[in-house]
């Protein structure tokens, strides 16, 4: 186990923005603990992210908000700016852009996820209106006129990467980069090196993002009810993996036919979800090495695994779309009471 240190790792919970119950959630998670809440922005499956992430504002003091992720082709980077400002704003300096290439938002309008190019061009003209300077848009210079004049620090950007060019981008330009790698330790490990090696040949030696990884998590006491309610939400994020260009050198054969089975025939219509048809490729024992879902005791050790493998943030997928409520609160419930603060515990001062 690595030394504890000063400051406690950061505790997020992933959701979607939900109306109506979005802001009760919100409440829940700082009730709870968590140190911050991110929604996912998917158009076709849920709310807008931005709305419920103001509505949480007002309903919370403390909890960090950020979208859970953003993407570079639905949004103008103009558009995205102003909205992440305004939760900045109602918030008083609480938000966090999280951006990726895109999945479900864009599948379900007939869109593939955006080009590693274009993720980088997008995120380079989003950091320049967040820090009120003027983007050049081909030709044409725009700047955000009333961001600086909140008067608030410059919001965050955190990038959602499993595959190193992407990594890459998140290294080189922003705040933050979360991984989205699944529960191997070893794989963390290896993006964490793949971050710290292209942020310092960015010239960020004493200025690395803050790193991060996404966790399917499911809590209870019977390891069969835990893993079946993290399996859909599990094979979403499994599915990245799958993707081109995703990094899978350091995973076994065995895993790396089931990330290939799952980027070609992910079952979109049911995104998220334990009843998809894509679902047939995920085992019990993938599940275990992919996500945590046991006991208590068992997920704490396994979250304390990838917390030493060199990140300060976990963002916790609680559960899958079409997951037993009961199941989903109970496992939130002790994920919140027993899970975080033994983790808080072992890794402070």
């Amino acid at each position: 186990m690595k030394p504890k240190s000063a400051q406690s790792p950061e505790f997020w919970l992933l959701s979607f923005p939900i109306p109506g119950i979005a802001p009760r959630l919100g409440t829940l998670a700082e009730e709870g603990g968590l140190d911050g809440i991110v929604f996912a922005d998917t158009q076709n499956l849920a709310g807008d992210p931005y709305s419920e992430l103001c509505l949480v504002a007002r309903s919370t003091t403390r909890l960090k908000l950020g979208t859970g992720v953003t993407n570079p082709v639905t949004r103008h980077p103009a558009v995205t700016a102003s909205a992440i400002a305004t939760v900045h704003a109602e918030s008083s300096g609480r938000a966090i852009l999280g951006i990726g290439r895109g999945d479900s938002s864009l599948a379900y309008i007939g869109m593939k996820p955006a080009t590693v190019a274009a993720l980088e061009r997008y995120v380079q003209r989003v950091q320049t209106y967040l820090a009120g300077e003027t983007v050049d848009l081909d030709g044409f210079e725009s700047r955000n006129q009333w961001i600086s004049l909140t008067g608030l620090p410059k919001i965050p950007v955190d990038i959602a990467a499993t595959g190193p060019k992407v990594i890459g981008v998140g290294a080189r330009l922003a705040e933050r980069v979360t991984f989205a790698v699944g529960a191997d330790a070893e794989r963390i490990s290896a993006s964490v090196e793949i971050a710290k090696s292209a942020s310092s040949e960015a010239g960020r030696s004493d200025d690395q993002p803050s790193l991060g990884a996404f966790v399917n998590v499911g809590v209870n006491d019977d390891a069969a009810t835990a893993r079946d309610l993290i399996r859909g939400g599990l094979g979403s994020f499994a599915h990245f993996s799958g993707m081109s260009g995703a990094e899978t050198s350091r995973v076994s054969p065995n895993d790396r036919a089931i990330f290939e089975a799952l980027g070609a025939e992910y079952d979109m219509a049911n995104h998220g979800m334990r009843s998809a048809k894509h679902a047939k490729f995920i085992d019990d024992a993938f599940v275990d090495r992919f996500g945590v879902a046991g006991d208590s005791e068992y997920c704490i050790r396994r979250l304390g695994e990838l917390l030493d493998a060199g990140i300060e943030r976990l963002v916790i997928v609680a559960g899958s779309r079409d997951a037993n409520p009961g199941d989903f609160f109970n496992s939130n419930a002790k994920l919140m009471h027993e899970v975080v603060p033994a983790l808080r515990e072992q890794f402070t001062k």
